[in-house]
């Protein structure tokens, strides 16, 4: 496999995303995981005593914080309990139990529930001090919220552009110079992205990025203002009428959906697919020829992927945080613990000395220099709204549906506004 690595720019849900990033890194509480154990351990309990913590762990990981939880137990004498859940059922779990009184210390979880969780009053903030500058800036900045650290991240997805090498030589410096490659090759189709009859917001996001119409602004601390939609702003109206263009000409189809695709892109017939690092397995497997690119910018400005990252929350119910605080960030947050999550999980870890560990694999070290230069999905509760009206307006725009693409992504952003602000 070849590694691009040329110079990068570097800048900076629910269920309608969920459909749409079925592997990405627990986006929207959505996970492939096993599903947890009918053991008696998987089940409620009440916060840990002094002398003990619980934390919820999907089943892929559990074998890791074992052992971490042992050698913690040792040093501390505080207990740890394992309890192994299915990753997909924990945010809803959690925001049940915790007002109740039940629950665990500590939870996994996805960056992307952290504003619902914070709205609900289940989580509280985790004193990273100095140990924050181990972590990517861009992990360190999803488990935020309000300028506050809630949490401490172990891993971090992205989407990047898979080149077949043999197909196409050279990494693409624009879309108009992917698209003129792939029609060069003379393949079916020039590039391939999914889109769907319902959209995809999540795979056409770091082409809206590269207009300038991110979802929201950010504040002076640079988290997301909610309060701020640009989705709307000139750089949105340049995306919708670039979607309608590329629908037109075919670039874009509502038709390929995930797995039309892979499929099309692992049987030679495109030399281009963005997509993330769980369709890579199976491109090696058709002995496709990889190159990991950056993904070519359409409106001029850098196409920044969104970055899904997973961590640790604290219970807002915990009687034992400093205990909780000390298992997260000396345990959990090590090089040794999230190099041996990544090997189980197969995602770039969030701490820097483990990523640079994980680097020897090329396919780690290639997704995780574009996902460096990425933005976290948002983290706001307000993104709800934003699923609910945004990949329908892309499907309307791209299929032709829409006339006029530029009112229809007015009207998107117009619903979603209203829909914040009820």
């Amino acid at each position: 496999m070849k590694v691009n690595t040329r110079s990068l720019i570097v800048g900076g849900a629910m269920t309608a995303i969920a459909a749409l990033s079925l592997t990405a890194c627990g986006g929207s509480g959505t996970s492939t995981e096993p599903a947890a154990s009918n053991s008696p351990a998987a089940s409620s309990s009440a916060p840990a005593s002094a002398g003990s913590l619980t934390v919820w762990v999907d089943a892929n990981r559990e074998p890791v914080l074992k052992q971490a939880a042992k050698e913690f137990a040792a040093s501390s004498g505080v207990k740890v309990d394992l309890v192994i859940k299915d990753f997909s059922k924990i945010q809803e779990d959690f925001l049940r139990q915790v007002p109740t009184g039940k629950g665990p210390d500590i939870t996994i979880g996805a960056h992307d529930w952290l504003g619902n969780l914070v709205n609900n009053g289940v989580v509280q903030p985790v004193e990273l001090g100095d140990k924050a500058a181990d972590f990517q800036d861009v992990a360190v900045t999803a488990m935020s919220y309000e300028g506050k650290a809630y949490g401490v991240p172990y891993a971090t997805e992205n989407l990047a552009l898979l080149r077949n090498t043999e197909l196409a030589g050279e990494a693409p410096e624009s879309f108009e110079d992917m698209i003129e490659a792939g029609e060069e090759s003379g393949a079916e189709f020039p590039f391939l992205v999914q889109v769907s009859e319902t959209g995809d917001p999540f795979h056409l996001y770091p082409f809206q990025a590269s207009f300038g119409a991110p979802v929201f602004g950010t504040d002076e601390t640079g988290a997301y203002d909610a309060s701020k939609l640009e989705l709307g702003n000139d750089g949105g109206a340049e995306f919708a009428k670039w979607m309608a263009e590329q629908g037109k000409e075919g670039t874009l189809k509502t038709s390929v959906d995930s797995d039309i695709a892979k499929e099309k892109f692992i049987s030679g017939d495109s030399p281009f697919l963005i997509t993330g690092p769980w369709n890579v397995e199976a491109a090696e497997e058709a002995k496709i020829e990889l190159s990991i690119d950056p993904i070519p910018s359409a409106g001029g400005e850098p196409a920044q992927p969104f970055v899904a990252v997973q961590g640790f929350f604290v219970s807002s119910k915990t009687e034992n945080l400093l205990a909780a605080t000390e298992f997260l960030t000396n345990y959990i947050g090590t090089e040794e613990v999230q190099t041996e999550l990544y090997a189980v999980g197969d995602r770039p870890p969030a701490n820097k000395a483990a990523f640079e560990a994980a680097k020897a694999d090329e396919v780690v070290a290639a997704f995780g220099e574009v996902g460096e230069n990425g933005v976290p999905m948002p983290n706001v509760p307000e993104m709800a709204a934003v699923w609910e009206f945004w990949g329908v307006a892309e499907a309307d725009i791209i299929s032709g549906k829409a006339k006029d693409p530029v009112k229809r992504w007015d009207e998107m952003a117009a619903d979603i506004e209203a829909a914040i602000s009820k």
